[in-house]
């Protein structure tokens, strides 16, 4: 299994803005429709990569603790469908129903967005304030499916109870390590 850490892009960017289709509501949608005006959660995800199905439920879990809090959140594929058939539009909306995602699942087939945020693996985070600068990027905690650390969502968690307390996220924020984004030749 190939390990690809994140870019890491850099704290206090402006979280570039998209439109894209969503594979749940069949809609396309915006960030300014998404975002939120406390924290905006982007995760780069997909559906066959051993990383994100490790995180899947903790993703739900997130999504059911935070987004009653005002923080939003968004999940982002941006890989090659045709040589991956598993992360097909329609094979999105199927993992969304199934796994039980109550955020947007969209699709990025240009593969424009993931190259904006700079965007290296699945699963790769990205938390904007209510600004939408970035305050965090960056790992979802330390589980891998390689080890038998749980996963708890702890490094997300922190730094989302830091903003809703108005606090500063801190610098000591280590890359989220997955499968690499499969690139279009």
């Amino acid at each position: 299994m190939a390990q690809t850490p994140s870019n890491m892009l850099p704290l206090g960017t402006i979280a570039p803005d998209f439109t894209l289709f969503d594979s749940v509501s069949a809609k396309d949608l915006s960030l300014s429709q998404l975002r939120s005006q406390k924290a905006t959660v982007i995760m780069f995800i997909c559906n066959h990569c051993p990383f994100v199905k490790h995180v899947n439920s903790e993703l739900v879990q997130l999504a059911k603790d935070y987004t009653p809090k005002g923080i939003s959140f968004i999940a982002i594929s941006s890989n090659d469908a045709e040589k991956y058939p598993a992360d097909a539009p329609e094979e999105m909306t199927k993992a969304a129903k199934e796994l039980g995602y109550s955020f947007p699942y969209l699709y990025d087939e240009s593969q424009k967005v993931a190259k904006a945020y700079d965007a290296a693996c699945t699963p790769d985070f990205y938390i904007f304030d209510k600004n939408l600068s970035l305050a965090y990027r960056g790992q979802l905690d330390d589980s891998r499916p390689s080890n038998s650390l749980p996963v708890n969502g702890k490094d997300i968690r922190i730094a989302l109870d830091h903003l809703l307390s108005n606090k500063e996220v801190g610098n000591n924020q280590k890359p989220s390590i997955g499968c690499n984004i499969k690139w279009k030749v």
